[in-house]
């Protein structure tokens, strides 16, 4: 709770301190923009937080984005497959991926980063060699699947867009932003409620003492890297049908960085055994508050990707500061004791 409230304070601070400098930033526009990137970018950081809990890592979900974003128009608009069945597909084929990495870092003892870096070029180059390298799309046609990334909770349910209330129009939350605090939900309640919680972060602390204790540490682990890339299997599809098309060659480049940056501010170790939903959650918003910044103050794009890596190192670095600071405190106590 004490990592929670001070990434919530830190992210209170940023979004007041740019609002004095700009009022735009709350307006309701940019509001229902920033929900809707962190809804779709936590998504990614709340999958991606589950190998790295156990200690490990997945590098692989900017390729995935590539590969489901790329399967799912080609599906629904060059084979006209239904857009549900579509869908169905896509998140098997993720899952069948997770469950690979799962399977080569347990089984044959691969080191996570290396299953996972491979990942990402394998499915990048699949990606490409599947649509020849060919921007697909869906067109203009009106899927209703488009509602779940496109869609506002509750103006989309009102009937016609003339008769919104203008209050209620543009204050409407984003389907992202409600997919992820769904999606979220579910997540906590078997982090923070289920005997395979406590499972993972006792591999991510300790694998071989885990191990020694009856926890079967390959079954939880393989669950671990599903998770990973079912959940951003999902955030690829709404991705693709926020945009509604998707380049193989450039979409999801850098996800895995976002993902990480997102998980690790929120409270997550490197070194695993530790994390929270909520904190990944504001972790991943102060992102992409940091990002909407850069565009409201008219500072060049380029710096974008500065600003991730400065976030990653950043929370790194306060991660190991804090905890050094706690451990001499733990053992200045017990020695007056």
């Amino acid at each position: 709770m004490r990592k929670i409230r001070g990434i919530f304070l830190l992210l209170a601070l940023v979004v007041i301190i740019t609002g004095i400098i700009d009022k735009a930033f709350f307006s309701p526009y940019n509001i229902s923009n920033i929900l809707r990137w962190t809804g779709l970018f936590s998504l990614l950081s709340l999958g991606g937080a589950f190998p790295i809990i156990t200690g490990g890592i997945d590098l692989s979900l900017g390729s995935i984005c590539a590969l489901i974003g790329s399967l799912l128009p080609l599906f629904v608009g060059r084979h006209n497959l239904n857009p549900g069945l579509a869908m169905l597909i896509c998140f098997c084929i993720s899952l069948i991926i997770g469950l690979i990495h799962g399977l080569l870092i347990t089984r044959l003892k691969i080191q996570p980063f290396v299953v996972t870096l491979c990942g990402l070029f394998i499915y990048r180059g699949l990606a490409r060699f599947i649509t020849g390298d060919v921007t697909q799309g869906f067109g203009q046609s009106e899927l209703w699947i488009k509602f779940l990334a496109r869609g506002k909770i509750p103006s989309g349910f009102w009937g016609e867009i003339e008769k919104v209330p203008k209050f209620i129009a543009e204050w409407s939350i984003p389907m992202p932003f409600v997919i992820m605090i769904i999606i979220a939900v579910i997540l906590w309640l078997v982090l923070e409620r289920s005997t395979y919680g406590r499972y993972i972060f006792a591999i991510g602390r300790n694998e071989n003492a885990a191990r020694y204790s009856g926890i079967k540490t390959d079954r939880i682990v393989v669950i671990a890297y599903i998770l990973s890339a079912t959940i951003g299997g999902l955030a690829a599809m709404l991705f693709v049908l926020d945009i509604n098309n998707c380049q193989p060659s450039s979409q999801g480049i850098f996800f895995e960085l976002y993902a990480i940056a997102g998980a690790v501010l929120g409270g997550c170790s490197l070194r695993g055994g530790e994390g929270n939903i909520a904190g990944i959650i504001l972790g991943t918003a102060i992102v992409r508050v940091l990002y909407n910044v850069i565009n409201i103050l008219g500072v060049t794009s380029q710096l974008e990707y500065a600003v991730v890596g400065f976030v990653i190192i950043l929370g790194v670095t306060i991660d190991e500061v804090v905890k050094r600071y706690f451990k001499a405190r733990f053992i200045r106590l017990h020695r007056t004791k």
